[in-house]
């Protein structure tokens, strides 16, 4: 499976470009200081990361929401968050917005900015979209240089 062989061992990445990996992280503090929860933030970056098909990220914050013991049927039902009743108004206000600004090239409607606006304080929804760009970018670094996520070695298969 040489073809998916990582280009760039993350660790790497982060020696070469670490004021970008600290800025990308900041980022992410600063979401969490201006009082987004993190549970949120953990749902939008893996939303996001689905999007994107980003493995890495997806395995990295799975194992962030797991140890924020976000709820399991959220991160089961993720990919189909708009067909169950398993998210709450501000978590599926922030899904959406993760979705229209991660599929930005269809534009961002005015119907789009105003349903997050009626949720997030201006302030909120600022530190919001610094957020999902931020995830945005690390799934265009990893995917691009073929980040390996850290899964676990082979289990045994019991049978039933």
């Amino acid at each position: 499976m040489s073809d998916l062989a990582p280009r760039l061992d993350r660790r790497r990445f982060r020696s070469l470009a670490g004021p970008v990996a600290e800025a990308l992280v900041a980022i992410d503090k600063a979401a969490l200081a201006a009082g987004l929860e993190g549970e949120l933030l953990e749902l939008v970056k893996l939303r996001a990361s689905q999007m994107n098909r980003c493995a890495f990220c997806l395995q990295y914050h799975l194992n962030a929401a797991r140890a924020q013991q976000v709820a399991r049927e959220k991160l089961d039902l993720l990919v189909a968050w708009r067909e169950v009743d398993a998210y709450t108004e501000r978590e599926r206000a922030a899904l959406a917005w993760t979705e229209v600004l991660t599929e930005i090239e269809l534009g961002v409607s005015d119907d789009d900015f105003e349903e997050a606006r009626e949720i997030f304080s201006e302030n909120e929804l600022a530190h919001l979209s610094a957020a999902i760009g931020a995830i945005n970018a690390w799934n265009r670094i990893s995917v691009g240089f073929r980040f390996a996520p850290e899964l676990p070695g082979p289990r045994a298969v019991e049978p039933a």
